[in-house]
């Protein structure tokens, strides 16, 4: 989405060209590969580890920093890596996201209407807003990981806000900023009762 912001903004006339349907399914195949490929190494390592302990894990889903804690082996390694890896698959999309708005910025700066600075920010707005809530939710994970002594019950809890929280978040952030979809909106708590003092 970065990029598309990057090339409708910066190169409005030619974003057809660029941004074509291929494009677009490059994109989605660099992530799904990129996704996997991060996701081999650290599982390779955790199935050659002995496990004799205790089978159970403390999470609502099968994490595999979760069952790499059960080993009766030494797991700093795969620790080290699986950090590693998660630092690059969260900071390289971070880095590529943040230079496409560098490069946003710039442009929208050479723009000589006020209308049109903010119709261009107003578009990017969306985005950057659903990024935020994703990275931050991240970096709250994996934070909350690294810190001794932190109870498993909120590791699992900060798991969750990771994959509901942005989930959640991203129809309001997109739909809302649709006129239509805002005064239907509107329309609708105004009808109700729950919201009696908006009529």
């Amino acid at each position: 989405m970065a990029y598309d912001r990057y090339l409708a903004i910066c190169k409005p006339l030619h974003y057809h060209n660029k941004m074509t349907n291929s494009l677009a399914i490059r994109h989605v195949v660099w992530c799904c590969t990129g996704g996997f490929l991060s996701l081999i190494i650290p599982t390779i390592l955790a199935v050659r580890l002995p496990f004799c302990g205790p089978d159970k894990i403390f999470h609502c889903w099968c994490d595999l920093s979760s069952v790499v804690r059960l080993a009766c082996a030494n797991i700093v390694t795969n620790s080290i890596l699986g950090l590693t890896i998660a630092l690059c698959v969260l900071l390289t999309p971070l880095f590529l996201i943040l230079l496409s708005y560098v490069m946003i910025i710039k442009s929208v700066l050479q723009i000589s209407s006020s209308d049109g600075k903010i119709k261009a920010f107003s578009t990017c707005t969306s985005h950057l807003l659903v990024i935020s809530v994703f990275f931050l939710t991240s970096v709250f994970v994996y934070i909350s990981y690294r810190i001794p002594g932190t109870s498993e019950d909120f590791r699992i809890m900060a798991a969750v806000i990771h994959v509901v929280i942005p989930s959640l978040v991203n129809p309001f952030i997109y739909c809302l900023r649709t006129k239509d979809i805002r005064d239907s909106f509107n329309n609708t708590l105004k009808k109700s009762r729950v919201f009696p003092l908006l009529k």
